[in-house]
């Protein structure tokens, strides 16, 4: 439900920018069903490869196969901090929090000096967040998860609110969707503050509530289309058929 419900954020025509795992399942599956003029790159320097079956990480050589470019990790950087492909950019991330305004935490849980948790940091996730058009965020639904301020700001969301990132000096893209195994979130065109844009069959938008620790608003919600049946033959016959992510 959630690769599905990420495919359907990419549009034809998008550039991908996507790591390991469901992100690249989504990037797939968008590819094979409704997005073929898509271009999927990777931060090991593949760009628009051929993807017959979905590699293991972004260094598998799968990801190298038939590809328009192969080149660096600097050139994928430059590729999406340069100011005409970087707007076309959309980039797909995670991380361990998330506030109201879409900013990321992937690198302490707690005092950053004396944490509770120590995770492996940004990566590439800030460059991502800070200059690609906009970003897909995939989350599991949790309080622990959704909090009022993030432990440690990894990622830049909307930050406090609407300008905010062009005052910073940032790029005008930002967070577009929260894709979690509950919900697809949604950020207010004027606020940008979260909302519950659709809710998933047998989810009700108060247990989705229930599992933040912050209230969103709920009247635009509507329940998320299930997949289709062609939806699920791509994603499980085309892109994933060993289950390596599915399961």
């Amino acid at each position: 439900m959630m690769a599905i419900a990420a495919a359907r954020q990419i549009n034809d025509g998008d550039i991908v920018f996507c790591g390991t795992g469901i992100s690249m399942l989504a990037a797939m599956a968008a590819k094979h069903i409704s997005a073929p003029s898509s271009v999927i790159f990777f931060e090991t320097g593949a760009v628009d490869s051929r993807l017959e079956e979905v590699p293991l990480a972004v260094a598998d050589s799968r990801v190298m196969y038939a590809t328009a470019v192969n080149g660096s990790l600097a050139d994928s950087f430059a590729f999406m901090q340069n100011r005409q492909t970087g707007r076309r950019v959309v980039g797909i991330m995670g991380a361990a929090q998330i506030d109201r305004y879409g900013n990321l935490n992937s690198t302490v849980i707690g005092d950053y000096y004396r944490p509770r948790v120590r995770f492996s940091g940004s990566g590439g996730a800030c460059d991502v967040a800070s200059f690609v058009g906009r970003t897909i965020i995939f989350m599991r639904h949790e309080k622990r998860k959704f909090v009022r301020k993030v432990d440690y700001l990894t990622s830049p969301g909307w930050l406090g609110g609407p300008d905010r990132r062009q005052e910073t000096g940032l790029c005008a893209g930002g967070p577009a969707a929260v894709i979690t195994n509950m919900a697809v979130m949604g950020f207010d065109d004027h606020s940008r503050e979260m909302f519950l844009q659709g809710f998933y069959p047998g989810v009700s938008p108060q247990q989705i509530l229930d599992n933040m620790s912050f209230e969103v608003d709920i009247s635009r919600a509507r329940e998320v289309s299930p997949p289709s049946t062609q939806e699920l033959r791509v994603l499980r016959e085309v892109c994933d058929p060993q289950r390596l992510i599915l399961g």
